[in-house]
């Protein structure tokens, strides 16, 4: 499974960042990596919904047990969509990347996205490391299929971009 994907590298990239840096100096390339960016914002927001709306079933509580609000300050779902982020690069290996930033989860939560991709999401009560719970992803590849069914308009977008700008060069 992906942990993000890239649009980089491709020769028109790397050729059309040689002419920016020669001829369109830095109002072009800030225009190009702008333009980037928004070409990667939909997946991004794609990407955030589905973590939001990805259904987690569990077996629900056992009679006599109690329950009760989470002790967490953050929404769960809010957290992990929190770390969907967009990085655009510029120079040797030019292009865009949307990925999930482990730094933004809390504490103790970085596989916790790869975890509900899977399908399976196990975890303690409450923080209680004796008590385990489980939790099904139904249906399962919240990242997989969210990025297969997004490349293509991004892709689209960015070489439309890239004939923009290799137009104003011209």
């Amino acid at each position: 499974m992906p942990s993000s994907i890239q649009i980089l590298g491709t020769g028109q990239l790397v050729g059309l960042s040689r002419r920016l840096r020669t001829a369109g100096g830095p109002r072009l390339r800030q225009n190009l990596a702008r333009r980037v960016r928004r070409a990667a914002e939909p997946l991004q927001r794609d990407l955030r919904t589905a973590i939001r709306t990805q259904p987690l079933v569990s077996e629900g509580r056992k009679s006599g047990k109690r329950g009760g609000p989470s002790p967490t300050h953050r929404p769960f779902r809010q957290m992990l969509a929190g770390g969907v982020r967009i990085s655009v690069r510029q120079g040797a290996a030019p292009g865009a990347r949307v990925w999930m930033d482990k730094s933004r989860l809390e504490p103790g939560a970085g596989n916790v996205p790869w975890q509900i991709q899977d399908g399976r999401l196990r975890h303690p009560v409450f923080g209680n490391r004796r008590r385990w719970a489980t939790q099904w992803a139904r249906p399962s590849g919240w990242w997989s299929k969210t990025l297969q069914a997004g490349t293509p308009r991004m892709r689209a977008e960015v070489e439309r971009v890239l004939s923009d700008v290799r137009r104003d060069l011209t």
